[in-house]
């Protein structure tokens, strides 16, 4: 994992979007050879470069859009075919929109067409290529665990279902006393100094993972083992780093005071706006026809006497309420028995709302939400007054997320699904708690293009 604007990225998907980012630029280029393989073509070199970058440029976001680079998602989830599909079908609509919009950029639609050809065969072998390689265990970062018990074996469990594994545990060192949880197969054998069963398994890091923070741990050879050269951090940091998660089960106080990140403010506040105000006036540009849609949909369905626009009360930045703009996607007496958390398959949601909760179109009059200043383009979602002071009772830090403002999209939604009730929330918070630590512009802009996926795939709408 690299770290770049303090938000951590998998290196190995970092080299495999250059990897296919040259190979989408190499196949414009032999695909406007291949056209005019038996007569001279019209366009200039300078020409051909240009558009294999804007051709590049495009397929490469595409992919990230659509989760193609994205190291957290599970096997289960992937289907890779049916996302390059997906990928190059919005890539070639984006394409035709800029060919369109900028005349001078257009390229012949059988070089377009050679291009595409090239570009999705060499991805396949790239890709195929990459899943034998990325199984190698020499790619894998190798971790020692000092701890045995619950949480060691949480840590373990926690990398098993990654497409690409970035760590395995080789060993864990039992503490004197503690409860051991993990397997005996990965326990450290016998008496032996840490810096040797350091050097016998060739470990690059140490993870701290014990149950009891009063625990006695080895100082001495953790000390030997850090001036020979071995990170040793602690089960917070490994998870923000690995999971992008803030993890709830190990916070304690005294780290929000002295752990880095929590910035805002000045420059970086005028900055977000600016990206607000630029992102809601492009999403308009883009979703109104749709808007349109949602709006005749919602008057034919409730005959014309129903409203169109929901209005409810939400808590923003600060623990500052204000109303938030939804398409009216329930019945008009949904709360007529009072607030209650939305469930999956809930009977309140009327035949359209189904539809425009699926891909997030009920969300869109929120546009204007962000334009008044009440929410930001990205930024945790915001609650209900009702549930807040709910989960604020029993949830740790759950209103330090209302540090900064609210947003129409968020890391918590793209990492997790909908939730409906207190666990839910808890493993939002943590993905809420590592934006608002890490914020960056970088993080935001990689939010807006992932939410691509998110609406695609419909993640997180009930």
């Amino acid at each position: 994992m690299i770290r770049i604007f303090r938000h951590y990225i998998s290196s190995v998907y970092l080299g495999l979007f250059l990897l296919e980012f040259s190979v989408f630029f190499i196949s414009m280029r032999y695909g406007h050879d291949v056209r005019f393989l038996y007569i001279d073509s019209w366009y200039s070199d300078q020409y051909v470069v240009l558009s294999s970058i804007i051709f590049a440029a495009v397929l490469s976001l595409s992919n990230i859009g659509i989760g193609l680079y994205r190291r957290s998602i599970t096997s289960n989830d992937y289907k890779l075919l049916y996302r390059i599909g997906i990928s190059f079908t919005v890539a070639t609509i984006a394409l035709i929109i800029i060919y369109y919009a900028f005349p001078a950029f257009t390229i012949a639609r059988s070089v377009l067409v050679y291009a595409l050809g090239l570009s999705f065969t060499g991805m396949l072998i790239l890709r195929y290529l990459f899943y034998r390689y990325a199984k190698e265990k020499k790619l894998q970062k190798k971790i020692l665990v000092v701890g045995a018990g619950h949480k060691a074996q949480q840590l373990i469990s926690s990398n098993e279902h990654y497409l690409h594994k970035g760590f395995q545990v080789c060993a864990c060192l039992p503490l004197e006393g503690a409860e051991i949880k993990v397997k005996s197969c990965r326990l450290v054998e016998g008496p032996r100094e840490l810096l040797q069963v350091v050097r016998d398994c060739s470990i690059d890091e140490i993870v701290i993972a014990v149950d009891d923070r009063r625990s006695r741990l080895p100082m001495d050879e953790l000390l030997d083992c850090k001036v020979f050269g071995i990170d040793v951090i602690d089960l917070l940091t490994f998870y923000e780093r690995e999971k992008a998660i803030i993890d709830l089960e190990n916070i304690y106080p005294s780290w929000f005071v002295f752990s880095d990140g929590f910035a805002g403010g000045g420059f970086r506040a005028f900055e977000k706006r600016l990206v607000d105000i630029f992102a809601s006036l492009l999403l308009l540009a883009v979703s109104w026809p749709f808007m349109l849609l949602v709006v005749i949909a919602i008057l034919i369905e409730s005959r014309f006497k129903g409203p169109i626009l929901y209005r409810q009360t939400r808590v923003g930045e600060l623990d500052k309420n204000f109303s938030v703009l939804k398409f009216r996607s329930m019945r008009t007496d949904a709360e007529i028995k009072g607030v209650r958390m939305a469930s999956e398959n809930d009977d309140r949601v009327t035949r359209v709302g189904a539809i425009i909760r699926k891909f997030r179109l009920d969300e869109l009059p929120q546009i204007w939400n962000v334009l008044r200043g009440d929410m930001s383009f990205v930024g945790p979602r915001p609650e209900r007054p009702e549930f807040v002071d709910e989960f604020a009772k029993t949830i740790p830090y759950y209103r330090k997320r209302h540090r900064v403002k609210p947003g129409i999209t968020g890391w918590a939604q793209l990492c997790y699904p909908y939730g409906s009730n207190e666990y839910d929330a808890i493993q939002k918070l943590q993905y809420d708690l590592y934006y608002v630590k890490n914020y960056s512009l970088f993080l935001d802009l990689t939010i807006i293009i992932h939410t691509v996926e998110v609406v695609l795939w419909g993640k997180g709408a009930r």
